[in-house]
């Protein structure tokens, strides 16, 4: 029977926390808990959770994840706790470790992430930062690999900002040896050390472009992805990037340039006429709701591989 490998590295703070061996793996487990041919009991483990930020799908499904694993949640909401107060980081990390078994954080800076991993003795995970989104990556790469069963000739391409999804699309891409493709506005692309670092994996560097037009990114791709322009925090920078962003919308003529047995991924929320229009977002080509539904399952084999 198949049963979650302990991970070689303590911690799930970026994509690049996992070997190829160990991706593979979990994505196994993630489709047999889906499918209900696994069953783990985690003995009251206990997953505490930081977020700095909103969410809507990483809390329910790393709570839901970690109910079926037979483990308990503690939602730490920084307003009403003392981490809202300034109490420092090193602080809350001990005693969080005292109490938890793993901990998943959302936050703003990386850097706080980094930190919190430096001072805990329990697994941290990485549930969003302004450089990656790792969790949604492993969801992604889950719902890509249902649709065409293995990564092999798949064209990814993503339209949109630069930003932690599109990074941790890269790096995953070259872990994969998956030819991913940014298209975004000029002064927009995906951080520059990310890319640096995803040629330096890459086996073939032709695998990973990043363009400022959408219309060749798309040519022969097989996944078409997209995010909201303003990531959240960005507020004060909505008027300016809906207009920079203007030519970089997913609709159907956009689509159209695609592979016939294209898909459509977006990480959600959206917003209909901005990155992506509503007769796309509604289509039969339409594999969000999976891609959603997936970030269970994949965060579910992430916690049962920690806590092995």
């Amino acid at each position: 029977m198949l049963k979650p490998n302990k991970l070689a590295n303590k911690n799930f703070l970026s994509s690049l926390d996992i070997t190829n061996d160990e991706f593979f793996h979990i994505l196994e487990l993630a489709k047999n808990f889906k499918n209900k041919r696994l069953n783990i009991d985690l003995d009251y483990k206990v997953l505490g959770l930081i977020f700095d930020k909103a969410s809507t799908r990483t809390r329910v499904s790393f709570q839901v994840g970690m109910s079926r694993l037979g483990g308990t949640t503690i939602d730490l909401n920084p307003t009403t706790s003392q981490i809202g107060r300034g109490e420092p980081i090193k602080d809350t990390a001990r005693v969080l470790s005292r109490y938890c078994d793993v901990i998943a954080i959302r936050t703003y800076d990386h850097s706080d992430l980094v930190e919190y991993a430096k001072w805990s003795t329990k697994p941290v995970i990485n549930a969003l930062t302004n450089l990656e989104h790792p969790c949604q990556a492993l969801a992604d790469f889950l719902t890509i690999q249902e649709e065409f069963l293995d990564f092999k000739d798949v064209v990814l391409t993503f339209i949109g900002d630069g930003n932690n999804v599109a990074n941790s699309l890269i790096l995953c891409g070259a872990l994969l040896g998956v030819e991913v493709r940014i298209a975004c506005p000029k002064g927009y692309e995906p951080n520059s050390l990310v890319i640096k670092k995803a040629y330096e994996i890459y086996k073939n560097k032709d695998l990973l472009k990043i363009s400022n037009d959408p219309n060749s990114a798309v040519l022969g791709a097989n996944v078409l992805y997209t995010d909201v322009w303003s990531s959240m925090g960005e507020e004060n920078k909505k008027t300016k990037k809906d207009k920079c962003f203007s030519g970089f919308t997913i609709d159907n003529d956009l689509l159209s340039k695609a592979e016939k047995d294209a898909i459509i991924l977006h990480c959600l929320p959206a917003y209909r006429s901005k990155e992506i229009t509503d007769e796309v977002f509604e289509s039969k080509k339409n594999r969000i709701f999976d891609q959603a539904e997936n970030r269970l399952h994949a965060q579910q084999a992430l916690l049962s591989c920690l806590l092995a």
